[in-house]
């Protein structure tokens, strides 16, 4: 849950800076004197325009690089309930930032063919939720080496046939708007969402802002132009896919001759 808050951060912190100092502030400070006499109160020092600035172009490159074509996540956890119950939230949040999961790291396995029954059992409900694991994407399977791996020769062991990363990023699956209007009326922005429950999620309008909830995990994304001229009139979960329907408004669409 902190990695993929942590992931979201960067987007956060500029929407929150933005609002503080929006743009048009910050274009009007070499006016700042004249409008701090004419409303009567301080207006904001010019090193606080500075500093904003500067944070929002450091903030700006982190989320490039969360954000890039390139950048995709591993997962790494034990096979086992506890492991299971946090995977499915975490791919939720991971999808809701829009962040593909390369694949998961089945960690810590151990040898399937042992004569000890503890062991054997172990490794049973192992390769069960790996199993399990392996429906949902890429499993790759690193091996128990008894004691905490130390130094470059126990990575190399770590290591499996071919190695760790491969050479192509998993695939960013980007929000699509459907164009509905001359069937059914609407236009359906498109979330992927793949292991959602209806019962995970919940969506607010908010302005030009959609605020969307998933399992522990919130985000607020900017409307495409489109949609902002549309009320939100249903959603539904379909496939792991999260479709939103929206209304052109009367008041706001373009009339077609």
């Amino acid at each position: 849950h902190q990695a993929v808050a942590t992931l979201a951060l960067p987007a956060q912190l500029r929407r929150y800076l933005a609002r503080l100092l929006p743009a048009e502030k910050q274009a009007a400070r070499a006016l700042r004197p004249v409008l701090a006499q004419l409303a009567g109160v301080p207006m904001p020092a010019h090193w606080l325009y500075e500093a904003a600035a500067r944070w929002d172009e450091e903030l700006a490159a982190v989320q490039a690089v969360i954000e890039a074509d390139t950048t995709d996540v591993r997962l790494v956890a034990e096979p086992g309930p506890a492991a299971a119950d946090a995977l499915r939230p975490g791919r939720l949040g991971l999808a809701l930032q829009q962040l593909p999961v390369r694949d998961v790291v089945a960690n810590r396995m151990v040898p399937h063919a042992s004569a000890d029954p503890w062991l054997a059992g172990l490794a049973a409900q192992q390769e069960k939720y790996a199993a399990q694991w392996a429906g949902d994407g890429p499993v790759v399977a690193v091996a128990h080496l008894g004691p905490g791996p130390r130094g470059q020769d126990d990575l190399d062991r770590l290591a499996a046939p071919g190695g760790l990363v491969p050479d192509a990023p998993a695939p960013r699956r980007a929000w699509t708007v459907e164009d509905r209007l001359a069937d059914d009326g609407v236009l359906v922005w498109v979330v992927p969402l793949p292991g959602a429950h209806k019962r995970d999620l919940d969506l607010v309008r908010r302005g030009d802002e959609l605020l969307l909830t998933a399992g522990p995990y919130r985000r607020i994304v900017p409307l495409p132009s489109a949609l902002r001229r549309c009320t939100v009139s249903g959603a539904a979960l379909t496939e792991g896919e999260l479709r939103i329907r929206f209304t052109p408004d009367p008041g706001l669409w373009p009339r077609t001759r």
